[in-house]
């Protein structure tokens, strides 16, 4: 399972985004004020260490690329929330956002369409 800070969520969402880019395209595409070149730089290498973000070393620049997808990040997170917080049980979901009071009925309809595919699928 991956695990990733906050500010690192925010890199790989820009990475995701940009497929690919130097340290200076990511602070492009981030909002004022703009974090500092190093910062970035730092968590950006930290990314790398944890085998999510791979780089072209061209001289002395390093061009930096998700080796994840966006998909297999919320898979991988999705799951362990899932898992660890209704203990693998997709009917203990369901109850907890049936007892938002802030569900718009649409949501509600193509939540229960999307159950009846699903259920149609595995008989």
């Amino acid at each position: 399972m991956i695990t990733l800070t906050k500010a690192e969520e925010k890199i790989m969402k820009l990475l995701w985004e940009l497929e690919k880019g130097f340290i200076k395209d990511i602070i492009a595409q981030m909002p004022e004020p703009k974090p500092p070149y190093n910062s970035v730089s730092t968590i950006v290498r930290v990314l790398v260490k944890k085998e999510v973000v791979g780089f072209n070393k061209y001289g002395g620049t390093y061009e930096y690329y998700p080796l994840i997808s966006k998909e297999e990040y919320r898979k991988s997170q999705l799951g362990s929330l899932v898992k660890g917080y209704f203990n693998n049980s997709l009917s203990q979901v369901v109850n907890f956002f049936s007892e938002n009071k802030n569900l718009k009925i649409e949501e509600v309809n193509e939540a229960i369409k999307m159950l009846e595919e699903l259920k149609k699928k595995q008989q």
